[in-house]
């Protein structure tokens, strides 16, 4: 089974889970998981939970090959914001659901944890960068080399709102 880590992505700037992946995870048919939404759906309004338009989907396709492959779907999947990950636990009664559902919440704490560190060690550089004369280069080299760790200076081209964490 692949780590949770690797199955929360980005999408619309938002960190998510696909619907299948969920399913898969919870021990549960892809369908079983979709009725209970359906069946709830005030529980799950569009910022815990909306489905990949097709460009979005068909995107996600092509930087994930295995998607494509998914059991023949043709209809792009649900994505679950962190808020309706927890939400589904509330719908699905199984027990595996449960207990994965606690360790799907501990990866968002602890990738929400990880952005804010970063963004701290970054603030601080910055500050750190205006504090430094602008004439020590070796110092300057230093926090940028800091700031190239921290901040990838390449990005992949065509991604369209999709990022891998």
């Amino acid at each position: 089974m692949k780590k949770i880590e690797d199955q929360i992505i980005e999408i619309r700037s938002i960190r998510v889970l696909l619907d299948y992946e969920l399913a898969e995870l919870y021990q549960v048919e892809l369908k079983t998981l979709l009725q209970a939404v359906r069946r709830n759906l005030e529980r799950f309004p569009s910022d815990f939970t909306f489905k990949l338009t097709s460009l979005e989907y068909n995107e996600l396709k092509r930087l994930r090959p295995s998607i494509a492959g998914h059991g023949g779907r043709r209809v792009p999947p649900n994505a679950f914001t962190e808020q309706g990950v927890a939400m589904l636990s509330s719908v699905l009664k199984n027990k595996t659901a449960v207990l994965m559902n606690v360790e799907i919440m501990r990866v968002f704490v602890k990738l929400r944890a990880l952005v804010e560190t970063q963004s701290a060690l970054l603030r601080k550089l910055g500050e750190l960068e205006n504090k430094v004369d602008k004439h020590d280069t070796q110092i300057q080299g230093i926090i940028d080399a800091i700031k190239s760790l921290v901040v990838p200076s390449v990005k992949p081209k065509n991604l369209i709102g999709f990022k891998r964490e």
